[in-house]
């Protein structure tokens, strides 16, 4: 049978991962390496079975090529102050009362990690997961490559959020980017037009998908540079991955160095990270994917919340500007006057206890969350193993989330 170049890359992304991914041949330490896995078609397309799902999202390293995030030499310690949350817990569903089991069986949670001043204070893992289970990030990703703008300013190689897109990412040059702003690109504010919609094959969403399945240099750009623009910058907001990608872009050309490297210098060993992650690549050694594809252990999710809580300071050093953290969760104001509820990269809380304390979360398609509540002193990380990537939480977990921090006071 003879395979084009489109195909033989399919096939080696499936099949053959370890020739691709640096670093890939430690892949025989990790419990779930054997493991059947899906296609990355099936997972936009909502086509896993409940086992395969599964054991896909917690393998998503296997589907394209990966740069690592190492470990850090001294992993912080995550104190036990356990308590049994399951009884405390109640809530409300369209005049039903629910509880944890319930959140946990309904909405398919893999794992969670509730955190209350710094200690653990419940953590559980089901469907075979484990503290050494890496798991997909999904949209978790896009709050951390938010963060690292964050992180650029501080370090100089970036002067502001009026800086243009363009003058670090030149294959923008002349496209609906010319004009728009970092602050643009955080706030999905770009006016550039596009259609997120990820179970359509025909839309955007799945443009740039197809792009990272190519797994050609420079492919993912072609696809953002080729796009019209439907708005005047800064003007109206439209949900869009590919303002991720963009952002990875200019983070990657600001700081000279993968995103990866970047994250394990600035925050994830620094800050005590315990184990490995890793961060999907757009083609064999070359950008991260910024909007998706970070897998890593639900103990270091929850301390990334953790950090972000803290104001992103660690150990007395002061890793992003003054105000990020209180600002980026936050709904924000665009030229046009217009307030949306969107934060920088991050969604700020919808319902009435999370508006009151100021909680926001990062969150990724099918269940997976870094929940912040400044107010109460909690975060909580989730990764669950949803059938569909939207429209499917019987359960709402920002509901459950704030039930679980008043229950903590």
């Amino acid at each position: 049978m003879n395979h084009g170049p489109l195909s033989r890359t399919r096939i080696l992304l499936t099949l053959g991962s370890l020739w691709l991914v640096p670093g890939a041949l430690q892949a025989q330490d990790y419990p779930h390496a054997e493991e059947p896995i899906g296609t990355i078609d099936d997972v936009y397309n909502g086509h896993l079975t409940p086992d395969l799902a599964v054991s896909t999202f917690r393998n998503i390293d296997r589907l394209f090529p990966t740069r690592t995030i190492p470990a850090s030499n001294s992993p912080r310690e995550l104190p036990e102050a356990l308590v049994d949350l399951p009884d405390m817990v109640s809530y409300q569903v369209d005049g039903a009362t629910y509880d944890l089991y319930d959140f946990l069986s309904l909405d398919n949670v893999t794992g969670m990690v509730v955190l209350k001043d710094g200690e653990v204070v419940y953590e559980t893992y089901q469907r075979g997961n484990t503290p050494d289970t890496r798991w997909m990030s999904m949209s978790v990703a896009k709050s951390i490559t938010s963060t690292l703008v964050g992180a650029a300013i501080v370090d100089g190689h970036i002067d502001g959020l009026d800086d243009m897109v363009v003058d670090y990412v030149p294959a923008l040059a002349g496209s609906a980017y010319d004009g728009v702003s970092i602050r643009d690109i955080l706030l999905m504010a770009s006016g550039v037009e596009w259609n997120e919609t990820y179970t359509d094959p025909a839309s955007d969403r799945r443009d740039l998908l197809r792009a990272q399945i190519e797994q050609r240099p420079g492919a993912a750009m072609e696809v953002m540079a080729a796009l019209p623009r439907a708005h005047e910058p800064g003007t109206h907001h439209t949900y869009s991955t590919g303002e991720t990608q963009v952002l990875g872009e200019v983070v990657h050309g600001a700081v000279g160095m993968p995103l990866a490297d970047y994250l394990a210098e600035k925050i994830w060993q620094p800050y005590g990270m315990e184990a490995d992650a890793n961060w999907w690549l757009d083609s064999p050694d070359g950008v991260e994917i910024g909007g998706s594809g970070l897998s890593a252990n639900l103990r270091d999710f929850a301390r990334f919340g953790q950090f972000f809580l803290e104001g992103g300071v660690i150990d007395g050093s002061t890793i992003l500007p003054e105000g990020w953290t209180e600002t980026a969760g936050q709904p924000q104001e665009l030229k046009s006057g217009d307030t949306i509820e969107y934060g920088y990269m991050w969604w700020p809380g919808w319902t009435e206890p999370s508006i009151a304390d100021g909680a926001f979360a990062a969150i990724g398609i099918q269940g997976q969350n870094i929940y912040i509540n400044p107010t109460r002193n909690v975060v909580i990380a989730t990764h669950m193993a949803q059938p569909k990537p939207v429209g499917r939480e019987p359960v709402d977990p920002l509901v459950v989330f704030d039930a679980i921090a008043a229950a903590l006071d």
